[in-house]
């Protein structure tokens, strides 16, 4: 019986064994695998990817990473009493740089006992002969103000704090470095803030300026200093705007911290509306930059209708495959001033020929001069005598006829069906009393505008569409714009839920002194209203002075009223002037807008103002400016 025991032992002890074996075989091959696939992989960890090739502390005035070189001030003593923020105007520079700043609060019952202590025995010594006149000057200075803080702290409910302010600037050149440090230099100075260079400890304010949390004991008693809650309020240093709308198109560079600019003029929860304004003298930038955002926003499939004066969209329109209408003495494209178009009016609205008579005597009013109501009476008289000859009436079903084709059915009348200039022509021959009208028809039906007087031949489906007036010359440019905004305008009011933007170049032509008010009405009309159908107006021009030239400037400050974006490239003094009488701008904005570069811009975007430096890769540049 013991043999067997034993031998049951021995066969126990075995298969142990060989398990046991089994399992360190299978750790072996497992090691081995990792370390292959380390050996192919190698080892590589977060902070790998984040940590430099090489740090060089040799220097004591620097520190040399990775071809970079950092060197440290220490912010040591301030004004005792600060009327503005005191990082503003180093925040504002374009220098590389990092600030870091520690508060450490006191213990208030600490605090307002130690003080009482101190007041109690400096008031003794002060109360003692036996000092000189310049220990018992300064024992009157840290009397009072112990004396102030406390106070403070008692009656007003404040706090004190400790304060350490850290500055690491860095560059890619030594001599650029030591000149980013006297220009930072100087400007502490200016504001009552001295500093010290970090000389021998720059490891430190190196380590104090990263977000570790890190304030050295070897620089901190340099550095502190003591604040009361009220004082924190100068420190603030997100002064400097930024804009960053989530779904918005790039703009630029904010030209004082080379911040990214991202709008979203569509995004309703933030701004009132999506209109914008963009003015600007010849050659500053706004041409390039409405370029600019017409390709970002055709790329986001956005309607866009462009008012083209001065044939400056042709090779974008070409480039984008966008569809480019001419109106003038060699064009092929017509529009008919008289027709009346189904999407002028929304489901469930009505009045066609009325809506269409009160547009019509706006663009009358430019063709004849400023009319009086005796005349506008005679005119919409007149227009509706001539609609009535194409069965057209005040009610909505004369624009309907039945569809021969389809007996059931009907259909909203065709352009071919509708009245022309000449039309209306005839009728004015035939009363005395219209006989001037008449005549100042004449260049739209027989002269060299007859372009106007036929039926529209063009079918837009495009979401890039630039009306080219350019051919119509200096005199006639606003009946063809006012033309195209009409077309436009109903347009846009097709759907709602979609994105659209109309463009209006040289806008002042149809709300300054040489339009009237009828046409300015309706063009603030479309800049009140469009938002509900998901539109923008986008105005833009050089001539200020003439923008707000009608009616006392009331039509062109109503528009920049209802612009949530400003846009204004550099301008001239006097227009400067005209523009701060109608919006707030500072005297540092009114200097800044004189002296702004090509491409620079002073951006009012809701209650932000910045200055913004268009940016565009060569991409973009090609699109806007070459043939494609």
């Amino acid at each position: 019986m013991k043999q067997k025991k034993y031998c049951f032992l021995f066969l126990i002890r075995d298969y142990f064994f060989c398990n046991k074996w089994e399992e360190i075989n299978i750790k072996s091959q497992k090691k081995d695998l990792v370390e292959k696939e380390e050996f192919i992989t190698g080892i590589l960890q977060e902070k790998d990817l984040i940590s430099p090739a090489y740090i060089n502390m040799q220097n004591p005035k620097y520190i040399e990473i990775d071809n970079m070189y950092y060197s440290g001030l220490i912010v040591i003593n301030y004004y005792r009493e600060q009327e503005d923020l005191i990082l503003k105007s180093l925040i504002e520079t374009n220098i590389n740089m990092n600030i870091s700043m520690f508060y450490e609060k006191q213990n208030q019952y600490k605090t307002i006992k130690d003080l009482t202590y101190h007041i109690g025995n400096v008031g003794v010594d002060i109360q003692s002969n036996n000092q000189n006149r310049q220990d018992i000057d300064i024992a009157i200075f840290t009397y009072n103000d112990a004396k102030y803080i406390r106070k403070e702290m008692q009656v007003n409910n404040e706090d004190l704090y400790f304060l350490y302010i850290y500055i690491d600037v860095y560059a890619e050149e030594i001599k650029e470095l030591e000149y980013a440090l006297s220009k930072i230099e100087g400007i502490m100075q200016s504001k009552g803030l001295m500093t010290r260079r970090a000389n021998f400890r720059e490891e430190q304010v190196f380590k104090s300026c990263l977000p570790l949390m890190q304030n050295s004991m070897d620089i901190k008693m340099s550095a502190k200093r003591n604040i009361l809650t009220s004082g924190l309020l100068a420190t603030y240093p997100f002064i400097s705007t930024s804009i960053f709308d989530e779904n918005g198109i790039f703009i630029g560079q904010n030209i004082y911290n080379n911040s990214l600019i991202f709008v979203d003029r569509y995004d309703t929860n933030k701004y009132k509306n999506a209109n914008m304004c963009i003015f600007g003298t010849s050659g500053a930038g706004k041409s390039f930059y409405t370029k600019l955002l017409i390709l970002r926003y055709r790329l986001l499939g956005i309607e866009q209708y462009v008012i083209d004066p001065e044939r400056e969209y042709t090779k974008i329109c070409k480039n984008l495959q966008g569809v480019e209408i001419k109106i003038g003495p060699s064009s092929e494209t017509y529009i008919n001033i008289m027709e009346i178009r189904e999407e002028s009016l929304e489901d469930g609205e009505n009045g066609y020929l009325a809506t269409k008579i009160s547009k019509l005597i706006g663009f009358f009013n430019l063709i004849f001069g400023e009319l009086n109501e005796e005349e506008k009476a005679l005119l919409e008289e007149k227009l509706i005598e001539t609609y009535s000859l194409k069965g057209i009436n005040f009610s909505d079903e004369s624009l309907f006829i039945e569809d021969k084709e389809k007996i059931i059915s009907k259909r909203f009348r065709s352009s071919k069906e509708m009245p022309l200039l000449e039309d209306l022509y005839n009728i004015f021959e035939k009363d005395k009393r219209t006989q001037k009208f008449k005549i100042k028809l004449i260049p739209f039906v027989k002269g060299s505008l007859k372009f106007f007087n036929e039926y529209t031949n063009v079918t837009i489906s495009n979401k890039l569409i630039i009306a080219d007036v350019y051919e119509l010359g200096e005199e006639n440019l606003k009946y063809g714009m006012w033309l195209f905004i009409d077309l436009f305008w109903d347009l846009i009011k097709i759907n709602r839920k979609s994105k659209k933007a109309i463009y209006m170049d040289e806008i002042w032509r149809l709300i300054g002194v040489t339009s009237n008010k009828e046409v300015a009405s309706f063009i603030y009309k479309i800049f009140k209203t469009i938002r509900k159908y998901g539109g923008s107006g986008v105005a833009i021009t050089q001539d200020i002075s003439d923008l707000f030239s009608l009616e006392n400037g009331t039509y062109g400050k109503s528009i920049l009223n209802n612009s949530s974006i400003k846009t204004f490239f550099s301008l001239e003094e006097e227009n400067i002037k005209i523009l701060s009488e109608n919006i707030n701008l500072s005297e540092k904005e009114k200097i800044e807008m004189k002296s702004l570069k090509r491409g620079e811009c002073l951006m009012m975007v809701g209650d932000d103002h910045i200055l913004v430096k268009v940016e565009a890769s060569e991409k973009e540049k090609k699109l806007i400016e070459e043939e494609g």
